[in-house]
Protein backbone atom coordinates (compact mmCIF):
# COMPACT_ATOMS: atom_id res chain seq x y z
CA UNK A 1 0.00 0.00 0.00
CA UNK A 2 1.94 3.29 1.20
CA UNK A 3 4.78 1.28 2.72
CA UNK A 4 7.86 0.08 1.20
CA UNK A 5 10.45 -2.09 2.19
CA UNK A 6 10.81 -4.66 5.18
CA UNK A 7 14.34 -4.44 7.24
CA UNK A 8 14.70 0.13 6.34
CA UNK A 9 10.70 0.52 5.55
CA UNK A 10 9.32 3.74 4.42
CA UNK A 11 5.41 4.81 5.17
CA UNK A 12 4.28 7.75 3.07
CA UNK A 13 1.05 9.83 3.83
CA UNK A 14 -0.11 13.30 3.12
CA UNK A 15 -1.85 14.99 0.18
CA UNK A 16 -0.61 17.85 -2.16
CA UNK A 17 -3.03 20.22 -0.77
CA UNK A 18 -3.29 18.64 2.60
CA UNK A 19 -1.73 20.04 5.74
CA UNK A 20 1.29 18.56 5.11
CA UNK A 21 3.18 15.33 3.35
CA UNK A 22 5.35 13.05 5.02
CA UNK A 23 7.47 10.09 5.78
CA UNK A 24 8.52 7.51 8.85
CA UNK A 25 11.68 5.70 8.81
CA UNK A 26 11.57 2.41 10.47
CA UNK A 27 14.42 0.32 11.29
CA UNK A 28 17.11 3.91 10.63
CA UNK A 29 19.89 2.28 12.26
CA UNK A 30 20.57 4.31 15.87
CA UNK A 31 23.65 6.43 15.75
CA UNK A 32 23.46 8.10 12.37
CA UNK A 33 24.11 11.96 12.69
CA UNK A 34 20.98 13.93 11.34
CA UNK A 35 19.79 17.22 11.10
CA UNK A 36 17.48 19.19 9.19
CA UNK A 37 19.81 20.70 7.48
CA UNK A 38 21.42 17.62 6.31
CA UNK A 39 18.13 17.29 3.53
CA UNK A 40 18.68 20.56 2.12
CA UNK A 41 21.29 20.22 -0.47
CA UNK A 42 18.81 17.13 -2.38
CA UNK A 43 15.39 18.99 -1.59
CA UNK A 44 17.26 21.81 -3.20
CA UNK A 45 17.83 19.50 -6.67
CA UNK A 46 13.89 18.32 -6.47
CA UNK A 47 12.88 22.22 -6.55
CA UNK A 48 10.96 23.96 -8.83
CA UNK A 49 11.42 27.58 -10.31
CA UNK A 50 13.88 26.69 -13.44
CA UNK A 51 12.32 26.94 -16.77
CA UNK A 52 10.25 23.97 -17.83
CA UNK A 53 9.07 23.68 -13.83
CA UNK A 54 5.72 24.48 -12.25
CA UNK A 55 5.64 27.89 -10.31
CA UNK A 56 4.58 26.62 -6.92
CA UNK A 57 7.16 27.41 -4.92
CA UNK A 58 6.57 26.02 -1.44
CA UNK A 59 9.76 26.26 1.36
CA UNK A 60 9.79 22.61 1.51
CA UNK A 61 11.38 23.17 5.06
CA UNK A 62 11.66 19.38 6.71
CA UNK A 63 10.90 19.05 10.60
CA UNK A 64 12.04 16.21 12.40
CA UNK A 65 9.49 15.10 14.46
CA UNK A 66 10.45 11.82 16.16
CA UNK A 67 13.82 9.39 16.00
CA UNK A 68 16.67 12.23 16.78
CA UNK A 69 17.65 13.02 19.80
CA UNK A 70 21.18 15.13 20.37
CA UNK A 71 21.87 15.07 16.61
CA UNK A 72 21.89 10.99 16.17
CA UNK A 73 19.59 8.69 15.47
CA UNK A 74 17.75 6.63 17.81
CA UNK A 75 16.82 3.50 16.38
CA UNK A 76 13.41 4.63 16.70
CA UNK A 77 10.97 5.65 13.82
CA UNK A 78 12.09 8.46 12.35
CA UNK A 79 9.18 11.66 11.17
CA UNK A 80 9.92 14.21 9.07
CA UNK A 81 6.94 16.16 7.29
CA UNK A 82 6.87 19.45 4.95
CA UNK A 83 4.04 21.74 5.03
CA UNK A 84 2.02 22.64 2.75
CA UNK A 85 1.08 26.64 2.36
CA UNK A 86 1.11 27.42 -1.46
CA UNK A 87 -1.87 25.75 -2.45
CA UNK A 88 -4.99 26.80 -4.93
CA UNK A 89 -7.42 24.07 -4.91
CA UNK A 90 -10.02 25.63 -6.66
CA UNK A 91 -8.31 24.99 -9.68
CA UNK A 92 -9.00 21.30 -8.95
CA UNK A 93 -12.73 21.33 -8.75
CA UNK A 94 -13.65 20.39 -12.54
CA UNK A 95 -11.75 16.85 -12.19
CA UNK A 96 -14.41 15.61 -10.86
CA UNK A 97 -16.96 16.21 -13.75
CA UNK A 98 -14.47 16.30 -16.10
CA UNK A 99 -11.25 14.00 -15.55
CA UNK A 100 -7.95 14.63 -16.25
CA UNK A 101 -6.33 12.24 -20.11
CA UNK A 102 -3.33 10.47 -18.63
CA UNK A 103 -4.36 11.70 -14.90
CA UNK A 104 -5.49 9.22 -11.61
CA UNK A 105 -8.74 11.22 -11.71
CA UNK A 106 -10.92 8.83 -12.51
CA UNK A 107 -9.13 5.45 -10.94
CA UNK A 108 -8.65 7.10 -8.30
CA UNK A 109 -12.72 8.35 -8.10
CA UNK A 110 -14.15 4.97 -8.89
CA UNK A 111 -11.66 3.03 -6.38
CA UNK A 112 -12.40 5.79 -3.61
CA UNK A 113 -16.35 6.08 -4.37
CA UNK A 114 -15.08 9.88 -4.76
CA UNK A 115 -13.78 10.22 -0.98
CA UNK A 116 -10.24 10.66 -2.26
CA UNK A 117 -8.91 14.41 -2.02
CA UNK A 118 -8.57 15.84 -5.63
CA UNK A 119 -7.04 18.35 -5.00
CA UNK A 120 -3.62 19.22 -6.93
CA UNK A 121 -3.66 15.55 -7.55
CA UNK A 122 -4.10 14.63 -4.00
CA UNK A 123 -2.17 11.67 -2.77
CA UNK A 124 -1.10 10.79 -6.59
CA UNK A 125 0.90 14.18 -6.85
CA UNK A 126 4.17 14.38 -7.39
CA UNK A 127 4.34 16.63 -4.38
CA UNK A 128 4.78 13.43 -2.94
CA UNK A 129 8.20 12.77 -4.01
CA UNK A 130 10.01 15.58 -1.47
CA UNK A 131 9.10 13.02 1.53
CA UNK A 132 10.75 10.51 -0.75
CA UNK A 133 14.07 12.62 -1.13
CA UNK A 134 13.90 13.04 2.77
CA UNK A 135 13.91 9.44 2.98
CA UNK A 136 16.42 8.67 0.57
CA UNK A 137 19.15 11.33 2.31
CA UNK A 138 18.41 9.17 5.30
CA UNK A 139 18.91 6.09 3.37
CA UNK A 140 22.17 7.58 1.56
CA UNK A 141 23.38 7.38 5.79
CA UNK A 142 22.35 4.22 6.30
CA UNK A 143 24.54 3.00 3.54
CA UNK A 144 27.38 5.58 3.02
CA UNK A 145 30.07 3.30 1.39
CA UNK A 146 27.21 3.57 -1.78
CA UNK A 147 27.83 5.92 -4.22
CA UNK A 148 24.59 7.06 -5.99
CA UNK A 149 23.90 9.72 -8.90
CA UNK A 150 21.19 10.11 -11.42
CA UNK A 151 21.08 12.68 -13.93
CA UNK A 152 18.93 13.39 -16.70
CA UNK A 153 19.83 12.61 -20.38
CA UNK A 154 16.64 13.28 -22.40
CA UNK A 155 13.95 15.64 -22.90
CA UNK A 156 11.34 15.23 -24.89
CA UNK A 157 13.17 12.91 -27.21
CA UNK A 158 16.15 15.22 -27.12
CA UNK A 159 19.79 13.55 -25.64
CA UNK A 160 22.30 15.94 -23.99
CA UNK A 161 22.38 18.77 -21.93
CA UNK A 162 20.41 21.80 -20.74
CA UNK A 163 21.51 24.24 -23.67
CA UNK A 164 20.28 21.50 -26.36
CA UNK A 165 16.61 21.11 -23.81
CA UNK A 166 16.22 24.99 -23.82
CA UNK A 167 14.31 24.97 -27.53
CA UNK A 168 12.40 22.18 -26.90
CA UNK A 169 11.25 23.30 -23.74
CA UNK A 170 10.44 26.59 -25.21
CA UNK A 171 8.83 25.56 -28.37
CA UNK A 172 6.11 22.94 -25.60
CA UNK A 173 5.71 26.37 -23.57
CA UNK A 174 4.54 28.13 -26.44
CA UNK A 175 2.46 25.06 -27.55
CA UNK A 176 0.49 24.84 -23.85
CA UNK A 177 2.14 21.07 -23.97
CA UNK A 178 4.45 19.09 -22.11
CA UNK A 179 7.53 16.80 -22.48
CA UNK A 180 8.38 13.52 -20.99
CA UNK A 181 12.35 12.67 -20.34
CA UNK A 182 15.08 9.78 -19.45
CA UNK A 183 16.94 9.64 -16.40
CA UNK A 184 20.27 7.04 -16.03
CA UNK A 185 21.51 6.37 -12.74
CA UNK A 186 24.76 4.90 -11.57
CA UNK A 187 25.74 3.44 -8.31
CA UNK A 188 29.09 2.20 -7.27
CA UNK A 189 30.21 0.41 -3.77
CA UNK A 190 27.81 -1.86 -3.43
CA UNK A 191 29.23 -5.46 -2.54
CA UNK A 192 29.27 -8.45 -4.65
CA UNK A 193 26.29 -10.42 -3.88
CA UNK A 194 23.85 -8.48 -2.53
CA UNK A 195 20.31 -9.24 -3.73
CA UNK A 196 18.38 -12.12 -3.03
CA UNK A 197 16.58 -14.28 -5.78
CA UNK A 198 14.13 -14.80 -6.36
CA UNK A 199 11.28 -11.49 -5.64
CA UNK A 200 13.67 -9.68 -4.03
CA UNK A 201 15.92 -9.96 -6.65
CA UNK A 202 18.40 -6.48 -6.73
CA UNK A 203 16.38 -5.30 -10.46
CA UNK A 204 13.03 -6.59 -8.10
CA UNK A 205 13.92 -4.34 -5.63
CA UNK A 206 14.61 -1.03 -7.41
CA UNK A 207 12.48 -1.35 -9.96
CA UNK A 208 9.32 -1.60 -7.07
CA UNK A 209 10.49 1.13 -5.89
CA UNK A 210 11.29 3.28 -8.81
CA UNK A 211 7.72 2.36 -10.74
CA UNK A 212 6.22 3.86 -7.22
CA UNK A 213 7.51 7.56 -8.55
CA UNK A 214 4.69 9.46 -10.45
CA UNK A 215 4.78 9.20 -14.24
CA UNK A 216 7.62 6.53 -14.74
CA UNK A 217 6.47 4.35 -17.71
CA UNK A 218 9.74 1.87 -17.64
CA UNK A 219 13.16 1.00 -16.39
CA UNK A 220 15.71 -1.25 -18.16
CA UNK A 221 19.26 -2.21 -16.90
CA UNK A 222 22.37 -2.37 -18.43
CA UNK A 223 21.87 -2.74 -22.06
CA UNK A 224 18.04 -2.67 -21.47
CA UNK A 225 16.30 -3.82 -24.31
CA UNK A 226 19.04 -3.38 -26.79
CA UNK A 227 20.04 -7.04 -25.42
CA UNK A 228 16.80 -8.11 -26.97
CA UNK A 229 17.82 -7.48 -30.27
CA UNK A 230 21.52 -8.63 -29.85
CA UNK A 231 22.90 -11.98 -30.07
CA UNK A 232 24.72 -14.25 -27.12
CA UNK A 233 28.41 -13.58 -28.72
CA UNK A 234 27.30 -10.12 -28.18
CA UNK A 235 25.74 -9.00 -24.76
CA UNK A 236 27.66 -11.85 -23.26
CA UNK A 237 30.10 -9.82 -20.67
CA UNK A 238 33.92 -11.52 -20.34
CA UNK A 239 34.66 -10.70 -16.92
CA UNK A 240 38.70 -9.91 -16.54
CA UNK A 241 39.86 -9.53 -13.24
CA UNK A 242 39.16 -11.45 -10.01
CA UNK A 243 36.94 -8.88 -8.53
CA UNK A 244 34.52 -9.57 -11.18
CA UNK A 245 35.06 -6.38 -13.50
CA UNK A 246 33.38 -6.96 -16.94
CA UNK A 247 34.70 -5.98 -20.15
CA UNK A 248 31.26 -3.89 -21.14
CA UNK A 249 29.22 -3.77 -17.82
CA UNK A 250 26.17 -4.71 -20.48
CA UNK A 251 24.18 -6.37 -17.48
CA UNK A 252 24.54 -3.00 -15.67
CA UNK A 253 26.06 -4.68 -12.62
CA UNK A 254 23.46 -7.08 -11.67
CA UNK A 255 23.43 -10.99 -12.78
CA UNK A 256 21.02 -13.38 -11.70
CA UNK A 257 19.13 -10.48 -9.15
CA UNK A 258 22.70 -10.25 -7.69
CA UNK A 259 25.12 -7.25 -7.64
CA UNK A 260 27.78 -8.47 -9.79
CA UNK A 261 30.80 -5.89 -8.53
CA UNK A 262 30.35 -3.54 -11.56
CA UNK A 263 28.45 -0.72 -11.17
CA UNK A 264 24.73 -1.00 -11.16
CA UNK A 265 23.54 1.45 -14.44
CA UNK A 266 19.66 1.48 -15.10
CA UNK A 267 17.59 4.38 -16.84
CA UNK A 268 14.08 5.50 -15.85
CA UNK A 269 11.29 6.45 -18.63
CA UNK A 270 8.79 9.33 -17.65
CA UNK A 271 6.55 10.25 -19.72
CA UNK A 272 4.89 14.11 -20.57
CA UNK A 273 2.99 15.36 -17.90
CA UNK A 274 -0.86 15.29 -17.54
CA UNK A 275 -1.99 18.64 -17.12
CA UNK A 276 -1.07 20.62 -19.72
CA UNK A 277 -2.63 24.00 -21.06
CA UNK A 278 -3.35 22.77 -24.62
CA UNK A 279 -7.37 22.11 -25.15
CA UNK A 280 -7.71 18.34 -24.85
CA UNK A 281 -11.37 16.40 -25.21
CA UNK A 282 -12.32 14.10 -21.94
CA UNK A 283 -15.64 12.48 -20.66
CA UNK A 284 -17.84 15.10 -19.01
CA UNK A 285 -19.80 13.16 -15.54
CA UNK A 286 -22.32 15.69 -15.79
CA UNK A 287 -23.53 16.02 -19.51
CA UNK A 288 -22.44 12.63 -20.33
CA UNK A 289 -20.73 12.83 -23.58
CA UNK A 290 -17.50 14.04 -24.79
CA UNK A 291 -16.48 17.51 -23.65
CA UNK A 292 -13.55 20.17 -24.51
CA UNK A 293 -11.60 20.16 -21.16
CA UNK A 294 -8.96 23.34 -20.69
CA UNK A 295 -6.59 22.68 -17.28
CA UNK A 296 -6.45 25.30 -14.84
CA UNK A 297 -3.50 25.32 -12.54
CA UNK A 298 0.25 25.48 -11.86
CA UNK A 299 1.90 22.17 -13.43
CA UNK A 300 5.31 21.33 -14.89
CA UNK A 301 6.04 21.49 -18.45
CA UNK A 302 8.58 18.30 -17.58
CA UNK A 303 8.81 17.13 -14.56
CA UNK A 304 11.27 14.94 -15.57
CA UNK A 305 13.50 18.00 -14.64
CA UNK A 306 13.17 17.66 -11.00
CA UNK A 307 13.07 13.29 -10.98
CA UNK A 308 17.32 12.86 -10.63
CA UNK A 309 17.13 13.23 -7.19
CA UNK A 310 13.88 11.39 -6.60
CA UNK A 311 15.68 8.08 -8.49
CA UNK A 312 18.44 8.21 -6.55
CA UNK A 313 16.35 8.28 -3.28
CA UNK A 314 14.35 4.98 -4.39
CA UNK A 315 17.75 3.60 -5.05
CA UNK A 316 19.17 4.52 -1.84
CA UNK A 317 15.73 3.15 -0.30
CA UNK A 318 15.91 -0.25 -1.48
CA UNK A 319 20.18 -0.86 -1.06
CA UNK A 320 19.27 0.37 2.30
CA UNK A 321 16.50 -2.44 3.14
CA UNK A 322 18.31 -5.01 1.21
CA UNK A 323 22.00 -3.90 2.89
CA UNK A 324 20.77 -3.98 6.60
CA UNK A 325 19.11 -7.00 6.70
Amino acid sequence: MNTFGGKFKVSIFGESHGRAVGIVVDGVPAGISLSEQDFSEDISRRKSGAKGTTPRIEDDKPEILSGVFGGKTTGAPLTVVFRNNNTRSSDYEIFKEKPRPGHADFAAGVKWDNFNDPRGGGHFSGRLTLPVVAAGVVAKKAVDDVCINARLVEVGGVAGGEDKWKDVLDRAIADGDSLGGIVECSIEGVPTGVGEPFFDSLESVISHAVFSIPGVRGIEFGDGFHAARMKGSEHNDPITSETGHCLKNGAGGINGGLANGNPIVFRVAFKPTSSIRRPQTTYDFTTGRMDTLEIPGRHDVCFALRTPVVVEAMAAISLADLMLR
